[in-house]
């Protein structure tokens, strides 16, 4: 019996057909450019994927890493409210649709889905990529500018993924209003960066104002342990490379570790974790070094040996970003 297709692998095969004929020089250079458009610190108020070749060469080198980041997101979540599942979904600034895809992921089914987006170009290739998913043949992609003026109907499920850094202050407040005042659950992924982390945070604060429950990956919903300008909460998805990315690299490892901080909030009862871990577990002779934020709010290195007998075990397999303790040693 064939095993079933994961919705990365059938992710991976759309993109590499939408490279056939195009040259690669073509769109290492149009990556190159976008990339340092999308790193810029000047909001635009102009859709930055212009054509269809803009979309293609960014959404195969960019669209399995958004996925794989804000796919993380939405299982911490998932594991918080392991009975709710989203009957409806709004993707704001999805472009070509990864968040979509990483919802289908997390939670099996069908769903009316919104993907929101100012740039044709992005939303046309989205809808021809969504084709090769049977779940998705229902999404609407529709053309809105995302801003202050933005409106959201009522619905289950907000993501908000890589946008914030393309906005000005005043319209990222608008954005999280927004979807505070339209969902039951908002997810918002951004770059694993400290101006990344710093307006995922101020995110966070305002979808707390709003009645908001934390679900992942802090512990709890008071304020962040971390002193400003101190460090920044991040964590790391695995990515597996294509030749694109390859290419406009330099590297030749198969995969790439995408950075990302993020916060995933309800207006419904959540369990969060009791801990998280928030650092690369380091593994040493006889024990296991693992920094955890805590529910006080805290910040602790836990030490776990040999002499915790499974719990050791279970350390020694933890990753960054997973709850500690495993759930079945709670």
């Amino acid at each position: 019996m064939t095993a079933p297709v994961s919705p990365a692998e059938t992710l991976r095969a759309a993109l590499a057909g939408l490279l056939d004929g195009l040259p690669a020089r073509q769109a290492a250079q149009a990556v190159e450019r976008l990339i340092a458009s999308y790193r810029g610190a000047t909001p635009t108020d102009a859709p930055i994927l212009r054509d269809r070749a803009d979309v293609v060469a960014y959404a195969a080198y960019r669209m399995p890493a958004t996925f794989e980041a804000v796919r993380s997101a939405l299982a911490a979540f998932a594991r918080s409210a392991p009975a709710w599942a989203p009957g409806s979904h709004v993707d704001v600034g999805g472009g070509t649709g990864a968040a979509t895809w990483a919802a289908g992921a997390v939670w099996d089914g069908v769903r009316p889905v919104t993907v929101l987006d100012w740039a044709e170009p992005a939303l046309a290739l989205g809808r021809e990529i969504a084709a090769a998913n049977p779940a998705l043949a229902d999404v609407t992609w529709q053309r809105t500018r995302i801003g202050a003026a933005l409106t959201l109907e009522s619905t289950d499920l907000v993501t908000v993924s890589y946008v914030l850094n393309e906005l000005t202050a005043p319209d990222r407040a608008a954005l999280v209003d927004a979807a505070a005042s339209a969902a039951q659950a908002v997810v918002i992924v951004e770059p694993g960066t400290p101006d990344g982390y710093a307006r995922v945070i101020e995110a966070r604060d305002r979808l707390v104002s709003a009645g908001f429950h934390v679900a992942a990956p802090c512990p709890h919903s008071d304020s962040c342990p971390i002193a400003p300008g101190t460090d920044w909460c991040h964590f790391s998805a695995r990515v597996s490379r294509s030749s694109l990315h390859r290419q406009v690299k330099g590297g030749s490892l198969a995969y790439e570790d995408e950075k990302f901080s993020y916060v995933a909030a309800a207006r419904f009862p959540v369990a969060p974790a009791p801990s998280r871990v928030v650092r690369r577990p380091q593994i040493r002779k006889g024990q296991v070094l693992l920094d955890l934020c805590e529910t006080e709010p805290a910040l602790r290195r836990a030490t776990v040996t040999k002499r915790h007998g499974d719990l050791y075990k279970a350390a020694r397999d933890a990753e960054w970003g997973d709850p500690w303790p495993p759930a079945d040693h709670r």
